[in-house]
């Protein structure tokens, strides 16, 4: 019998053309919305490879439905926070996820929004759209440069070092901090190493790109907003998880911070009544940093192969 795959998403059937090859695919019919976790639980006994997404949870249950001869899960993104690493390393189920294929759409997005929230784009297309426009006014929805900013970078991976060489072109400072400095980074983007408090105070800009742990859970709080510039934005592109969102929102709505652009939240979808939603100053997207056509498809394709490989 052909080893059998269970895919939890409709996914364009040119990417996963591989696997009917030589496998007994199973694929969920539809491509926006999730599969019942009832559905779920039956689909997935008996097959040897699970092809998931973001919105899948892989935990014990679902790994004690499947049975002992799953040997490999694959999932079409770069975090695994849904998926229990722990039992799958108990269980010797291999994990394979996408590895350096986002980075240059996320980077671009993060980008795109550094200059929404600071040019205030967002909120100059609703005032044109609702008949705010009116005669020229010197100093109507005026916002701030990102050119010749300060840009601090928390989390200088692939994709903080991704931003980093986009902000070249801007004339920005570019300061970061990680777990270590970066000597070799620091050669070749031009950038210098901060202290978390010493970014903060420093940055005109905050992007965060760290991945999600225990550790970096909610760092984004208070305190930590407390330590930017009144005049000073921040970019969330990476986690949900990595902020507070009560703590965002006070932030704002006070002044404490210029403005954020979000394209991660806790919970996703974030409920549309979310105080968040008010404000202007904040821009909130639908997860879609990896949302091109070339990166979706190569996402999959990545993943197609890694499990064709390893069954």
């Amino acid at each position: 019998m052909k080893p059998k795959i269970l895919i939890t998403r409709k996914l364009k059937s040119e990417s996963i053309a591989p696997l009917y090859e030589n496998f007994d695919v199973d694929m969920w019919n539809l491509e926006d919305e999730v599969m019942p976790r009832d559905q779920l639980l039956d689909r997935v006994k008996g097959v040897n490879a699970i092809l998931c997404i973001l919105t899948d949870n892989i935990d014990r249950e679902l790994l004690d439905a499947a049975g002992d001869q799953l040997s490999v899960v694959g999932t079409v993104s770069v975090g695994f926070d849904h998926i229990d690493t722990a039992e799958l390393e108990a269980r010797n189920i291999k994990l394979e996820s996408v590895v350096g294929i986002l980075n240059e759409s996320v980077a671009d997005l993060t980008i795109a929004l550094m200059i929404n929230s600071s040019r205030r784009i967002s909120e100059s297309i609703d005032a044109a759209r609702n008949g705010e426009w009116s005669t020229w006014s010197p100093y109507w929805l005026t916002g701030r440069d990102l050119s010749q900013s300060t840009v601090g970078i928390i989390g200088l991976g692939a994709i903080g070092e991704a931003v980093a060489k986009r902000l070249s072109g801007f004339g920005c400072n570019v300061i970061y901090n990680s777990r270590s400095p970066k000597p070799e980074l620091e050669q070749s983007l031009g950038v210098s190493y901060r202290n978390l408090d010493d970014l903060l105070a420093e940055s005109d800009f905050v992007t965060i790109h760290n991945a999600l742990t225990p550790e970096t859970e909610k760092m984004c709080n208070s305190e930590f907003f407390s330590k930017m510039k009144n005049t000073a934005i921040f970019i969330n592109t990476g986690r949900g998880g990595l902020v507070d969102q009560e703590a965002l929102y006070d932030a704002l709505s006070s002044g404490q911070i210029y403005a954020a652009g979000i394209d991660v939240t806790t919970p996703e979808p974030l409920p549309t009544n979310h105080p968040l939603f008010s404000l202007k100053n904040c821009t909130i997207l639908p997860h879609i940093g990896s949302a091109s056509i070339r990166t979706r498809d190569e996402m999959v394709e990545s993943v197609v192969r890694k499990l064709a490989s390893h069954l």
